[in-house]
């Protein structure tokens, strides 16, 4: 009986293709689903796992939305998105980054994800290399190996500002190298480069005409110094031929669930990534487009609102973990995450007797112990840290951060 069940699994695995078993789920949703199910058992859960605004998304979007489901504009629209949407992408980038690309350069998606793993579906051959700076977003290596693709991590330490230097990126390039992605202001630390810090990225890639650009600029407009963010094409204009620029108006504009990506880039890209999706997920939805639009071209003062709130809680939640002895964060200058060091923490014992080996056993001691939510660095490519995030009320942070000292004070 065991072996004929040890034989039906083996089929089972057989079936299911190579480059997706070389992939694991994200582990922010494994840890976001962790903590709901200890929740429905009843345990009282503090949840920071979620980097998803709170926020519901602004009046004036919804009711374009309304609006374009009672004019009819719910049939299939153009593969690349709407005239009105991808007329919204054109000003924006122009408006806001000084940046002018024409219709055929800008495709709308699924969400920014959607972008990310598509454009590595159009241009990665087997083994083609992708320099991915970590920290990273959880999905970037995991969508380069469904791609066949080689993820290629290069490791930046809290030292340098969690962010890539010219001699790394000289260090990482190769003959297979296809892709350096860049993700400014980033999740999970909020790190953000600077213009000089571009130019000197930029003199490196001069070098190497073979590397293409990918920036995920999703975090654009959550930041915290009041300077106005620079972009690698405002200071590199030669990179504008091998660069794709990937943004959306999920974390902007609180529109998650809309499912809004956009890329804009070279024609060739474009139209590649409009030829793949068009035989995959389609065009994008309709109505969501319509909000879209409505995001970009309209009031931009929940922006302003909401990056506000977003500083409140950064510092509040500062103060409060830079107080735990064991843990330090430095300040991020963006997005809506804290990146926390637990070194101190490191080689510690439980009340249970258990040691803590690593910062998984961290985030794994405060959510069994404390009912506290969070994802381990490993999970980022950098230890040992967790990634916590601010997305959510000052209350709720404040209770989470006395489960998290409690949990400390209780360690050996």
């Amino acid at each position: 009986m065991q072996a004929t069940t040890s034989s039906a699994d083996s089929n089972v695995a057989s079936r299911i293709a190579a480059r997706v078993r070389r992939i694991k789920p994200s582990p922010s949703t494994s840890a976001a689903d962790r903590a709901n199910e200890l929740r429905r058992q009843g345990k009282s859960i503090v949840n920071l796992v979620v980097g998803e605004p709170d926020f519901d998304t602004p009046a004036h979007i919804r009711q374009a939305a309304a609006a374009a489901i009672e004019r009819g504009a719910t049939r299939y629209t153009l593969m690349a998105g709407t005239v009105e949407l991808r007329e919204a992408i054109v000003a924006k980038l122009e408006r806001e980054n000084g940046l002018r690309y024409a219709m055929n350069e800008i495709i709308a998606t699924s969400g920014a994800k959607s972008a990310i793993y598509n454009a590595f579906a159009i241009t990665l051959e087997p083994g083609d290399e992708v320099i991915i700076p970590a920290p990273y977003w959880v999905s970037y290596p995991d969508m380069v190996l469904a791609c066949e693709g080689t993820p290629v991590t290069v490791p930046c330490p809290e030292a340098n500002g969690f962010k890539l230097t010219p001699a790394q990126l000289e260090a990482a390039i190769t003959p297979r190298t296809r892709w350096l992605l860049i993700n400014s202001p980033s999740n999970p630390t909020g790190a953000s480069y600077t213009a000089a810090e571009y130019r000197a990225l930029a003199e490196v890639l001069e070098r190497h005409p073979q590397v293409m650009v990918m920036t995920d600029e999703i975090y654009e407009h959550i930041r915290f110094d009041d300077e106005p963010l620079p972009h690698i094409l405002a200071v590199a204009p030669s990179l504008r031929d091998r660069t794709l620029i990937v943004n959306g108006v999920s974390k902007t504009y609180a529109m998650t669930g809309w499912r809004i990506g956009y890329a804009a880039g070279p024609v060739d890209l474009i139209k590649a990534l409009d030829t793949l999706l068009s035989q995959s997920t389609g065009n994008c939805c309709s109505v969501s487009q319509a909000a879209a639009a409505a995001a970009l071209n309209g009031d931009q003062s929940f922006v302003t609102e909401s990056v506000a709130v977003y500083r409140q809680r950064r510092d509040c939640t500062l103060a409060l973990v830079n107080a735990i002895p064991g843990l330090s964060c430095a300040t991020p200058p963006g997005a809506f995450y804290l990146y926390i060091n637990c070194g101190g923490l490191i080689s510690k014992t439980t009340p249970q007797g258990k040691r803590l080996e690593e910062d998984g056993d961290v985030v794994m001691y405060l959510l069994e112990s404390e009912g506290v939510a969070v994802v381990a660095g490993t999970a980022y490519g950098l230890s040992p840290y967790f990634r916590l995030s601010i997305a959510t009320s000052i209350e709720t942070l404040e209770e989470g951060g006395k489960r998290i000292a409690r949990a400390v004070a209780a360690l050996r």
